[in-house]
């Protein structure tokens, strides 16, 4: 998969070539999609957001929104 990413102010922009789609991703569906390298499951994920938007409680049922929602877009697998 071959996918153009770039920062944007408040979050980032993904242009999928092969479907000349562009998607723009909020702050939390892009530290979503950097930590999709395969070393993340939903739990590390979670873990993650809790960190970055200084939260108590590990949002999981967003991570897995989250991860769901970039696999329906194409953009992870």
């Amino acid at each position: 998969m071959s996918l153009e990413v770039h920062e944007a102010e408040d979050g980032l922009v993904v242009y999928d070539p092969a479907r000349d789609l562009v998607h723009h991703l909020n702050p939390t569906a892009s530290v979503i999609f950097d930590l999709c390298n395969g070393a993340h499951d939903a739990e590390a994920v979670a873990a993650v957001l809790a960190e970055v938007f200084r939260v108590d409680a590990p949002p999981l049922d967003a991570a897995s929104a989250g991860l769901e929602e970039l696999a329906e877009r194409g953009l992870i697998e």
